[in-house]
C-alpha cells in the first residue's frame, strides 16, 4: 500500500518534476514513510461511519422537534435496519435499492401494507431531511409513492357495551378510569401522566400532555365528574398521581397496568378486545355522528392532521342517507 501511495504522488507530480526529481521525490518519500505504516480503509467501513453519523443528526433533530422518545426509536431501528441491508453509503441509495429492500423485507417477514408505507414514510423524511441540510442532492424516495393499504372497518363499543363494563366494576378506580377514557378521548399515555391536582372539576376538565409534549385541553362529562371524585375521595395514600394501583404501596399505574386491567374486564363483560384506543376511536366516531364539525374533534383528539382524525372516526351509513335526501334529495 505504501509503494502504491509513493506511485501516485509521483505520478501526480510527474507533470512539473523531469525524472531525477521525481526519483529524488520517491527516495525521500521512502525514508519519510520508513516507519509509518499505511493500510488502505475499506470503505464499507468508512460508509458505515458516515451513514451513523447522518441518522445521529437526524435523530437530533427529531428530539429538538419535539418527537416522543417511543418515535424516535422506532425510526432509529427502522433506518439502521435499512442500513444493513442495503450496504451502501447514503450518496450512493438509489430509488431501485430503497423499492427492493421494502419489496424483500415484506416477502421475507410476510409485512402488511400498513407497516411498508410506515417505512416508506420513515424513510422520507430521513431522506427529504437530508437533501434540505444539503448532505445529498435528491432524495431517492421521492418516486416511492404511497403505497395503497387497505381500509378495515374497527370496533368501537356501543352504549351497551359501556354500560355492561360499568356493571361489571367493583372498584371506584376502574369506574373512574373507564369514564374518563369514554368521555374525553384521551391517550393511555396521557391518562396515566394525569395527576390530582390537574383535574378541574368545577369547570369539568383537565389538560393532558400529549405527543410532541404538547398540552391540550380535554373536557368529561358529569357522570365522570361524579365517579372521579368519589374515588378520590375514597383513596387514603399520599400519590399525587391521578390513577394508582389497587395495593399497597399504590404506586402511580402505567399503561401496561391500564391495558391488563380494562383487558380483564372486558373479559368478565364478555366482550371482544377491550383496550384503551377503543374508548378513543369511540369517542371520535359518536362525536361526528352527532354533528361534531371534524376540525372540533381534531382539536379535542389533539390530531396535527386532520387526515388522522379522519382514520379514527366512522360514520354511521344511516346519517349518510339521511343527508343525502336532506342536501340532495
Amino acid at each position: 500500500m505504501k509503494e502504491k501511495l509513493i506511485t501516485e504522488v509521483q505520478n501526480t507530480m510527474s507533470k512539473m518534476l523531469n525524472q531525477v526529481q521525481l526519483d529524488e521525490l520517491k527516495r525521500v518519500l521512502n525514508f519519510m514513510f520508513r516507519n509509518v505504516d499505511i493500510r488502505e480503509r475499506s470503505h464499507e467501513i468508512c460508509a458505515d461511519f458516515a451513514n451513523i453519523k447522518l441518522l445521529e443528526l437526524f435523530i437530533s433533530a427529531k428530539r429538538i422537534e419535539g418527537c416522543s422518545e417511543k418515535s424516535i426509536k422506532y425510526y432509529k431501528a427502522t433506518i439502521e435496519h435499512l442500513f444493513a441491508g442495503v450496504l451502501k453509503s447514503i450518496n450512493e441509495m438509489t430509488t431501485d435499492d430503497l423499492r427492493l429492500y421494502l419489496a424483500n423485507y415484506q416477502e421475507k417477514r410476510q409485512s402488511s401494507r400498513v407497516t411498508i408505507d410506515n417505512m416508506r414514510r420513515i424513510f422520507s423524511s430521513f431522506f427529504s431531511w437530508l437533501e434540505d441540510e444539503d448532505y445529498i442532492l435528491k432524495s431517492p424516495v421521492r418516486r416511492i409513492h404511497k403505497i395503497k393499504t387497505e381500509q378495515t372497518i374497527k370496533e368501537t363499543l356501543s352504549d351497551e357495551g359501556l354500560e355492561v363494563l360499568r356493571d361489571n366494576c367493583k372498584e371506584l378506580r376502574d369506574l373512574a378510569m373507564i369514564d374518563l377514557l369514554a368521555s374525553t378521548g384521551m391517550r393511555v399515555g396521557e391518562l396515566v401522566l394525569l395527576n390530582r391536582e390537574d383535574i378541574n372539576f368545577h369547570e369539568r376538565e383537565c389538560v393532558v400532555l400529549g405527543k410532541g409534549s404538547k398540552e391540550r385541553i380535554v373536557y368529561f362529562d358529569a357522570r365522570t365528574k361524579i365517579h372521579l371524585f368519589n374515588y378520590l375521595e375514597s383513596r387514603t395514600d399520599s400519590n399525587s398521581a391521578l390513577f394508582v394501583s389497587l395495593s399497597k404501596p399504590h404506586e402511580r399505574l402505567n399503561i401496561g397496568g391500564v391495558e391488563t386491567r380494562l383487558r380483564k374486564l372486558g373479559k368478565q363483560a364478555e366482550l371482544q378486545k377491550v383496550h384503551p384506543h377503543k374508548f378513543r376511536r369511540t369517542l371520535a366516531t359518536r362525536a361526528i355522528d352527532k354533528g361534531m364539525p371534524i376540525e372540533q374533534v381534531q382539536h379535542l383528539l389533539g390530531h396535527v392532521k386532520i387526515d388522522t382524525t379522519m382514520h379514527y372516526a366512522m360514520v354511521n351509513q344511516m346519517n349518510v342517507k339521511n343527508s343525502h335526501r336532506k342536501y340532495i334529495g
